[in-house]
């Protein structure tokens, strides 16, 4: 049978234990080396995604260094984990003895990982899970074949497939550091035999700490089987333990992840300069032009087009919807939208229907109706605008008092002067206008024209009296010349 049709049938494990307690020294961070972030997610985030692929009974992430950031990322972002405090830095078996003891007996399959391997697909843990079980191991080895792999710990095989040894490379023979595959360092263990077996493992090596390595040696002592599986793609097995391997780590994730949309119909122009989150969703024909970032939850609807210059976060985009060198965040833009270039959505910014955000246009908590027009240099803030408007250029919502936030509301079919200020909170009804350089306080009536300026006062030969020997003074000579002089 197909390894593929195999991998279905893997039974639930008992518990994952993610290893995350260690101290991450060549990060050189305050911050905890599994909470650096690629592609929308923690490193330690993508490793429980993965892990709960296989639906496990438990989820066990034991923290340590810095546990204070780490149990606070978990609470907010994975309750359904739990964390296990290893207070010292006692080696992989010590970290597992600690998720064990918080745990108890654990029947079945229990799988460890780390929670530094961002690259970690859950399909490659399933893959290790049946063939433990297939196999009726005791302990079950994720192995890699590496194009150098030196300084990893090789796989030595007996003749039947199963682990022979786990050879550091500092104690390898010739003839085994000519073998490529190597130990990743996640396994897969009869729960009852690994916590008899951790209870044997030593502090009898150079670091005086408690190996996880050791843990299989023993089991094959006992006289059970050890086996390895080999996981295809050795990209995905790598750890990142400083940022420029965060950087490449990034890159690969990225790469996979626009492979993913573009296979679904999601016409991506320059893979090379778009950067898009895991949680992003896209419908066939959206387009995704250069230099766009799309973060969070963000979605692109059917012919959706983006770019170039977006950056997107937790906004959707409708079908057909374009938007080119913009800033969006928590916005919600309509079908056949328009935006851009040059605008920024701030969240609460809603788009209807063929709705036009254009140049240099801010927006909050905006309403914006269906065919209704801001097409450049406005603040639209705290308002509510109705269906087939046009906002003239460099209008400004006033909406903050020095107190409080209130709200305007303008109605379908109104068209606004250019160089308003709709002092809020106002309303100006369906089918009004409003004059060139109006500030609105008052509530326009439908259909009525709203002027509120001053009247123009015009105070003749003021340059030439008050800026005399000036350019523009000359100027106005000139022609006052001109004019006295015409027939």
């Amino acid at each position: 049978m197909p390894r593929s049709l195999l991998v279905s049938a893997a039974s639930r494990p008992a518990a994952v234990i993610v290893l995350a307690a260690g101290e991450g020294t060549r990060m050189k961070s305050r911050t905890s080396k599994v909470l650096h972030e690629l592609c929308g997610r923690s490193m330690l985030g993508h490793v429980l995604a993965a892990s709960r692929d296989l639906e496990p009974e438990r989820l066990v992430v034991v923290v340590g260094h810095r546990r204070e950031q780490v149990a606070e990322h978990l609470a907010e972002h994975a309750p359904d984990a739990e964390a296990a405090v290893q207070e010292r830095q006692g080696g992989t078996g010590h970290a597992v003895r600690m998720a064990l003891e918080q745990t108890g007996a654990l029947t079945g399959t229990v799988v460890v990982t780390n929670g530094d391997h961002p690259l970690l697909r859950g399909e490659t843990l399933r893959a290790l899970v049946q063939a433990h079980e297939d196999e009726g191991n005791a302990a079950t080895v994720l192995t890699t074949e590496m194009p150098d792999a030196t300084g990893y710990g090789r796989m030595v095989r007996a003749a039947d497939g199963s682990v022979a040894a786990i050879v550091e490379h500092k104690d390898a023979t010739a003839e085994q550091r000519a073998i490529n595959e190597i130990n990743v360092g996640m396994y897969a263990f009869d729960g009852a035999l690994l916590a008899d077996a951790l209870k044997r493992v030593t502090t009898d090596n150079a670091k005086g700490e408690e190996y996880l390595t050791d843990v299989v040696a023993i089991l094959r002592g006992d006289g059970h089987r050890a086996g390895a599986h080999l996981a295809a793609d050795w990209v995905e097995t790598q750890g990142v333990n400083d940022k420029v391997q965060l950087a490449q780590a990034r890159r690969q994730l990225n790469d996979r992840i626009l492979e993913a949309h573009m296979r679904a119909g999601v016409t991506i122009i320059d893979p090379a300069s778009t950067w898009i989150d895991v949680g992003v969703t896209a419908d066939q024909d959206a387009e995704v032009h250069p230099g766009t970032q799309l973060h969070g939850r963000t979605h692109l609807g059917e012919g959706a087009r983006v770019g170039p210059g977006c950056t997107l976060t937790d906004t959707t985009v409708g079908e057909g919807a374009a938007v080119i060198n913009a800033v969006c965040v928590q916005a919600e833009i309509g079908p056949e939208a328009s935006v851009g270039p040059y605008a920024y959505l701030r969240p609460g910014t809603r788009l209807g229907r063929k709705a036009k955000v254009g140049t240099y246009v801010e927006t909050k908590n905006a309403d914006i109706g269906e065919g209704t027009k801001v097409p450049h240099l406005t603040y639209v803030g705290d308002a509510e605008i109705g269906e087939y408007s046009n906002i003239g250029a460099s209008s400004v919502f006033v909406n903050y008092d020095g107190v409080q936030k209130h709200r305007s509301v303008i109605g379908s079919h109104v068209r606004t002067g250019s160089d308003n200020m709709f002092v809020a909170p106002v309303t100006v009804g369906d089918g009004a206008y409003t004059a060139a350089g109006s500030v609105i306080v008052q509530d326009v009536p439908a259909g009525a024209m709203a002027v509120a300026r001053a009247r123009q006062r015009n105070v003749e030969g003021w340059v030439e009296r008050k800026r005399p020997g000036t350019a523009a003074a000359e100027a106005a000579r000139r022609a006052r010349a001109e004019e006295e002089g015409a027939p």
